[in-house]
Formats: C-alpha cells, structure tokens, sequence
C-alpha cells in the first residue's frame, strides 16, 4: 500500500508542561482545508480573535472561559466540554485554570 502522508500516534496528555511564558500550540494533524492542534493553556488569557474558518474546541484537562464579543457571551468550558465557534464568530480566552494546564483539543476546518 502506498500512502502519500506519514502514519503518526501519540498522547495528546502526554509532555503537558506545568507553566508556559505563552499558550503552546502544537499541530497535530493538518492537511488541506482541516488542521487538529494541541493547545496547553496555563492561566492565559488571549486578544480578540476573528477567525476566517470554523473551530472546533474539547476541554481534555483543565477549565476555561470563551468570551464571544456578539452578546457579550461567557462560555465556562470543563473535561469533556466543547464548542463550535463558526467562522468571524469574535472571541478570545477569558480565562484559564490558573492551577494546572488546560488542554485543549482543536480541529480548524472550512465550513
């Protein structure tokens, strides 16, 4: 069998630091038009965000909060939780478990 891309595993908890200067973001997977990433977040909070794709995140550890600018909305987001947010949807982290690493998964994708 001939496959064009590389076969990869892994733990997605695996490597998790305890405390970063800045998010650590770490592509997974990405192929044309989709894109899966690690995020570890320890206490961040990031600027406002207007993304040109959809996202797709799941809370693994940790807790955080979604700010989404349309109605001033507030998304409390823990283990197992997730949410869509569509494309030009403006948001940004509020805020992070400031007590252990939140570890997010993500999948970007053309909707």
């Amino acid at each position: 069998m001939n496959r064009s891309r590389p076969f990869g595993w892994g733990n997605i908890l695996a490597d998790v630091p305890a405390r970063l200067a800045e998010e650590q973001v770490l592509d997974l997977v990405a192929a044309p038009g989709m894109r899966i990433t690690r995020i570890v977040s320890t206490g961040h909070v990031t600027g406002w965000q207007d993304p040109g794709e959809d996202e797709w995140v799941l809370v693994l550890q940790g807790s955080g909060t979604l700010h989404f600018a349309e109605n001033d909305r507030l998304l409390v987001l823990g283990p197992g939780d997730w949410c869509h947010i569509p494309a030009g949807a403006r948001h940004r982290v509020e805020e992070t478990d400031p007590r252990q690493p939140t570890v997010w998964l993500a999948v970007h994708f053309k909707g």
